[in-house]
């Protein structure tokens, strides 16, 4: 099959856009020479901008819709992204199946058939194409500037002894996937009893209040680097790769350090992993309170527990928390 041009379509979030990078990968090996673009929102364009598998990115302001592709592949599949889609000899569209997560969430019949990554389903919407399986993961690609930015941070503390760094994203859009903010500080406080270890909260703007609850509670803030709400997307990316560990809702930064084969320990409360949102092929730890008849109660996520007990989070034993930090980390116990 002789492709020139060829046009993947993502346009959110952080966590979908990075999943998409296997596919990105697999669509260069077997098309080599051709013209492979991106089309996603302009928040999220930095994590394929310096994808060497792409030709060009777009966002919507940018795409001239009257292009033509050999082939678009829409992993969108939503009233926007069809208004967006270009004219294309054969266009392939992701099937979301969301009829599956809505008997799950409403009716908790489940019928997923073992786990799928998001990245495989990707993956399986372009089954006609015959791409083959690298057995690589995600892939996100940085600028000279954000490299730059984590390295600066990394020098500071170059005249002291190099201590394990544990990233910890306490963030989340939602509320029911945010573990409670004065238990990450529970958390925090004990490791750091325990050992010696530096501490990088991360998260966005919309984070910063949190981010500045959980530094204010650390007693030991010497060891301790709020990031939250003062890095580009790309930077705190930066700093994840020079981490060596991450303690972590399920959000998008989790995918992000997956992408760097970091050792990762999620916490999943409304979550759950028939949805396909794990770390894809990085290794990991999923900490969940299981056989709850209220989980999950959303597939995104809610602003609030709909049972008024937030179990799904509160359950979650902070020694089961520091025991995974601690294997993840290799700390000696």
């Amino acid at each position: 099959m002789n492709l020139d041009r060829l046009l993947v379509i993502r346009l959110s979030s952080i966590g979908d856009v990075v999943l998409t990078t296997p596919l990105v990968r697999r669509l260069r090996a077997k098309f080599p020479n051709a013209e492979i673009h991106f089309l996603t929102k302009p928040a999220f364009a930095p994590l394929v901008l310096y994808n060497p598998n792409l030709t060009k990115v777009f966002t919507p302001e940018t795409f001239n819709k009257a292009s033509f592709y050999d082939i678009c592949i829409d992993l969108q599949h939503n009233r926007h992204s069809a208004q967006l889609r270009p004219h294309a000899r054969t266009t392939l569209r992701y099937r979301k199946e969301n009829w599956k997560k809505f008997l799950l969430v409403n009716f908790k019949v489940n019928l997923h058939s073992g786990y799928t990554s998001t990245a495989e389903r990707y993956i399986n919407a372009v089954a006609p194409l015959g791409l083959a399986d690298d057995n690589e993961g995600c892939e996100i690609f940085l600028d000279d500037a954000s490299k730059a930015f984590a390295a600066k941070q990394v020098e500071q503390n170059s005249n002291r002894p190099k201590l394990p760094v544990l990233a910890v994203v306490y963030g989340a859009r939602h509320f029911t996937k945010r573990f409670p903010a004065e238990r990450f500080s529970s958390v925090l406080n004990r490791l750091l009893e325990k050992y010696a270890l530096e501490i990088w909260l991360l998260g966005g703007k919309e984070d910063s209040t949190i981010g500045e609850e959980i530094y204010r509670s650390i007693a030991q803030k010497e060891q301790v680097k709020n990031f939250a709400g003062t890095c580009s997307l790309l930077e705190s990316a930066a700093l994840i790769e020079h981490a060596d560990a991450m303690l972590c809702n399920d959000t998008g930064l989790m995918h992000i350090a997956a992408a760097f084969q970091k050792p990762i320990v999620a916490l999943f409360g409304s979550s759950v992993a028939e949805f396909g949102f794990l770390p894809y092929r990085s290794p990991h730890s999923i900490l969940e309170v299981k056989n709850l008849t209220c989980r999950p109660c959303s597939h995104i996520g809610r602003d609030r527990c709909p049972e008024k007990h937030f179990r799904c989070m509160t359950d979650i034993d902070d020694e089961r928390i520091i025991a995974a930090v601690e294997t993840m980390l290799r700390i000696d116990q």
